[in-house]
C-alpha cells in the first residue's frame, strides 16, 4: 500500500498535464543567460560572538503588497545585497565585495491567485504531510538529497561538497546562532541491525537514533503511510520495529559559510526575507546524488503549479517528513504557499519536475529554499504563508559562483 502511495505522489505533475489546457503548455526547463558575480575584493571581520538564538518563526518585513511597491534594485544595491559574508570552521570571518556583470532584469511579475481564508498556524486543514519510512525511498534519490542542519534545519545536497538551506537557520541578522560555530550536517544512512561496531561521529548518530526510537509517533500507522503522521493516532498499544524505519545520520563538519548581505540589510533596512538562503561547504565530500539548481520558472510554468520538498519536522522527531502542494501567489523572489510544515523543514530544498530541453525525460531541479511561516499584508490585514525563496537568475549566479569558486561553469542555468 505504502508503495502505491509513493507512485502516485511521484506522478500527480504528470497527471495533471492531461487535463484541460495544461496539455498546450509548455513545461520545459529553458536554459537563460545567468549575468556574472566578479569577486571584487575580500576583507576580514571581527570575529561574531555566536550568541543569538535560532529564530524559526519570523516577523513580516515586507509582504506582497509591499514587495509590488518596492522599486527594481540599482546596480548599485545589488553589488550590496549580493557581497557576501563567510564564516570558516574556525570562527574567523571574511567580507567580499562583489560586482554584477551583464544582468537582464527577469520580466516576470507577480501574480495573484484566489485566496481563502486558513488558520493561524503551519498546518493548513488536514495535515497533508508524508512520513516515508520505506528505506528504499529514504536513501535514493530524491529523498536521498534532504539533510539536516545541527541547529535545528533541514537542508539539501547541491554538489559532493555543499548544501543549501535557510541564512536564519545560521544567523539572525544580528549575530550568528548558538551552535553555528561548529555546524555539522546529517546525511541520511540505513541504520545497522545492531551489529555492535562504533563508527565515528557515533555519540551524536546514537543520539538521533534514540530520540527517533522514543518518538511517540512510531507506531502501525508507518505500515500504512497515511497522510499527516496524525497527531489524533501518536498512541498506540502496539509496538512498530523500527530498525528500517527511522533514518540515522551520518555527521559531517562544515568547513565554511557563504550568507548574501542582503540578509544582514535588505532593501528595506531590516533582514529581507528576499535573501534568506546560505551555502554551506563541507569538511569532505560525499558520493551521494546530490540535485541541480534550476531558475524558479513562474506559477503558471509549473505542472499543476504544484512544487516539493522534504526535510525533518520538529513534530515528527527522526522522521523524513515529504509534502507537495500548489503555490498560492508570488513575487519577483518569493513563492507563497499553504504547503503543511513545521519548523525543522526550514531549509528544505524546494524542487519540481520538468522535461529537459529536446529530451522526453523529466529531471527534477531545486527552484526555491523553504524559507518558513510568515505573517503578509494582504488588502491591509494579516495573512499567514508559509514563503520560499525563488532561486532567480541572479541568485543562481551567486550559490553557482560558491560552488565553483568562479563563474565558468555558470554562464546558463
Amino acid at each position: 500500500m505504502e508503495h502505491m502511495l509513493l507512485l502516485f505522489i511521484f506522478f500527480i505533475p504528470i497527471l495533471g498535464l492531461t487535463n484541460g489546457t495544461e496539455t498546450e503548455q509548455d513545461f520545459t526547463w529553458h536554459l537563460k543567460k545567468i549575468p556574472q558575480i566578479v569577486s571584487e575584493r575580500t576583507f576580514s571581520l571581527d570575529s561574531p560572538k555566536f550568541e543569538a538564538k535560532p529564530k524559526l518563526k519570523l516577523n513580516s518585513v515586507c509582504g506582497i503588497e509591499c514587495q509590488r511597491k518596492l522599486p527594481a534594485p540599482s546596480s548599485s544595491d545589488l553589488k550590496d545585497l549580493l557581497s557576501y559574508e563567510t564564516i570558516f570552521e574556525n570562527g574567523t570571518r571574511t567580507l567580499t565585495e562583489v560586482n554584477v556583470l551583464g544582468l537582464v532584469l527577469d520580466p516576470a511579475g507577480n501574480t495573484t491567485t484566489q485566496r481563502s481564508s486558513r488558520k493561524k498556524r503551519q498546518i493548513y486543514g488536514t495535515d497533508s504531510r508524508f512520513s516515508i519510512y520505506d528505506k528504499r525511498f529514504m536513501t535514493n534519490f530524491p529523498f536521498n538529497t534532504a539533510v539536516k542542519i545541527s541547529t535545528g534545519c533541514s537542508g539539501i545536497l547541491i554538489s559532493p561538497k555543499h548544501v543549501l538551506t535557510a541564512a536564519h537557520c545560521l544567523h539572525n541578522g544580528k549575530d550568528y546562532v548558538k551552535g553555528s560555530k561548529r555546524l555539522r550536517v546529517g546525511l541520511m544512512k540505513t541504520k545497522s541491525r545492531g551489529n555492535g561496531r562504533k563508527h565515528k561521529g557515533g555519540k551524536r548518530s546514537r543520539r538521533e537514533v534514540s530520540a527517533a526510537q522514543e518518538d511517540p509517533e512510531v507506531s502501525p500507522e508507518l505500515k500504512r503511510q497515511s497522510r499527516g503522521g496524525g497527531r489524533k493516532q501518536r498512541r498506540s498499544g502496539r509496538k512498530q520495529e523500527t530498525s528500517d524505519g527511522m533514518p540515522s545520520f551520518q555527521w559531517t563538519r562544515v568547513k565554511s559559510t557563504h550568507i548574501p548581505k542582503g540578509w544582514f540589510k535588505g532593501v528595506s533596512g531590516d533582514i529581507a526575507l528576499d535573501y534568506d538562503y546560505a551555502v554551506l561547504e563541507l569538511k569532505r565530500p560525499h558520493k551521494r546524488k546530490y540535485m541541480e539548481l534550476g531558475i524558479s520558472p513562474t506559477i503558471k510554468m509549473m505542472p499543476g503549479s504544484m512544487i516539493h520538498f522534504s526535510g525533518f519536522d520538529n513534530d515528527r522527531s527522526g522522521q523524513l517528513v515529504y509534502r507537495f502542494c500548489s503555490i498560492s501567489d508570488e513575487s519577483n523572489d518569493l513563492f507563497y504557499q499553504y504547503c503543511d510544515a513545521e519548523p525543522g523543514s526550514t531549509g528544505s530544498g524546494v524542487y519540481l519536475r520538468l522535461k529537459e530541453p529536446n529530451k522526453k525525460k523529466w529531471k527534477r531541479k531545486i527552484i526555491a529554499v523553504y524559507s518558513g511561516h510568515q505573517w503578509v499584508d494582504v488588502n491591509g490585514e494579516q495573512q499567514d504563508y508559509n514563503v520560499a525563496v525563488r532561486i532567480t537568475p541572479l541568485k543562481y549566479a551567486q550559490i553557482c559562483f560558491w560552488i565553483h569558486g568562479n563563474d565558468e561553469n555558470c554562464t546558463q542555468g
